[in-house]
């Protein structure tokens, strides 16, 4: 008995269905690698000592208790990847190392003229501008909200030996 040659569709299709799964898949191997990997969200507060943040976002307050009620708004803020939080203290510690050799202005300085603060790296993508404004109507009480973002600032002064480039994750 003479077997009848199959279909062209009944070939063609299971193969090109295939081809196709397997371009699809290699399409999503592909992404997974060159996608970088998701950075670690912690908005749990944190102190900041021991952080060196390039790309920030940082409330200021008169107090420690305005800071700390500040901190814990952060915790459901899609925005906020990593929380750290300053008090007037801790500001005031890192103060005298910086200007310790100063004597004269680490005696007119009082800790309390020190603010507290919360700095904030963001999740990638986000505006740190654009947060920064949404931050100054949210926290009225706050003194100051600042944008620290070195790599604006490198290319802005343009200076002839620059800092390394900030990474991904907004530190140093």
């Amino acid at each position: 008995m003479e077997e009848k040659p199959k279909p062209l569709a009944r070939v063609l299709i299971p193969v090109v269905a295939l081809a196709l799964a397997a371009g699809v898949g290699l399409a999503f191997f592909v992404a997974a690698l060159v996608r970088p990997p998701e950075l670690p969200v912690d908005r749990n507060p944190a102190p900041l000592a021991g952080h060196n943040l390039c790309a920030s976002v940082v409330v200021y307050f008169r107090t420690d208790e305005e800071m700390r009620a500040a901190a814990a708004a952060f915790h459901d803020d899609p925005k906020a990847r990593r929380v750290f939080v300053e008090t007037q203290a801790e500001a005031y510690a890192r103060f005298k190392r910086i200007f310790a050799d100063q004597p004269e202005l680490l005696r007119l300085t009082r800790p309390e003229s020190l603010p507290a603060s919360v700095s904030l790296l963001a999740v990638p993508g986000t505006d740190l501008n654009a947060w920064a404004q949404e931050l100054h109507a949210r926290f009225e009480h706050a003194d100051q909200v600042k944008v620290t973002d070195l790599d604006a600032m490198v290319e802005q002064l343009k200076p002839t030996d620059p800092p390394p480039k900030c990474p991904r994750d907004g530190e140093y």
